[in-house]
């Protein structure tokens, strides 16, 4: 079987920490629809979700029913969300441990990157400030997906969008939701937890941080799942 041919990143919390943005954002919205900050379990019901599943939680825990908020009500405090969230992302978000050094490794190495994350594209090119796009072949934002992740779709896109079969790739994320998504996409799947404890899984393996991790080490990772799988 060929070795690595992809990797697949997620972004917040794998390569930059930015679940920490998101978290003044939304306890942000809380206060604009007059509630109180997130209580812990929701934030981290939060965390690795879409714009739909965090704008439910939301509006759930200032005690309204998602499914009974007027649709423009609705999509205006989505916009209202993303519009505090490209302020903080404006400022710069720091790297997560590790995760620059693995994006200029794989690309000395001629191993080409996607990046495929639960974020619209707008704040994603913000992020790219940041991260460097010279880094990533290709994009997936979760706005460009018809079921984002937990559902397989953006990691199958991403390695469509390298010409790649998932199973040649793997894929780095953070989160309980991200590692699924990328496991029922078919990928091997490195997880490097951030704000939540992942559990383990046929095709996953764990790391406590990226620092050190090189493209050669992401090739026996795809060799361990194999052997599993």
């Amino acid at each position: 079987m060929p070795e690595l041919r992809g990797v697949l990143l997620d972004m917040d919390g794998t390569l930059i920490d930015s679940e920490k943005v998101w978290e003044v954002a939304l306890n942000d919205l809380m206060k604009h629809l007059g509630a109180d900050p997130l209580p812990v379990e929701a934030r981290r019901e939060s965390v690795g979700g879409s714009l739909d599943s965090s704008l439910r939680i939301c509006f759930r825990e200032a005690g309204r029913d998602p499914d009974t908020v007027p649709p423009d009500e609705y999509r205006e405090t989505g916009e209202w969300l993303y519009d505090r969230a490209g302020e903080l992302f404006a400022h710069g978000v720091p790297w997560r441990p590790g995760a620059r050094e693995l994006l200029v490794a794989l690309r000395a190495e001629g191993i080409p990157a996607a990046l495929v994350t639960n974020t619209i594209r707008v704040l994603v090119t913000r992020a790219l400030d940041t991260l460097g796009r010279e880094h990533f072949t290709a994009i997936v934002p979760g706005d460009e997906v018809a079921a984002p992740k937990p559902g397989p779709e953006p990691y199958l896109r991403g390695a469509e969008l390298l010409g790649l079969d998932p199973a040649d790739c793997v894929a780095v994320e953070d989160s309980p939701t991200g590692a699924l998504s990328a496991e029922r996409a078919g990928c091997a799947v490195l997880v490097v937890p951030c704000e939540l404890d992942v559990p383990p899984g046929e095709r996953r393996v764990q790391r406590s941080t990226l620092a050190g991790v090189t493209p050669a080490e992401l090739g026996a990772i795809l060799r361990e799942v194999r052997a599993r799988t």
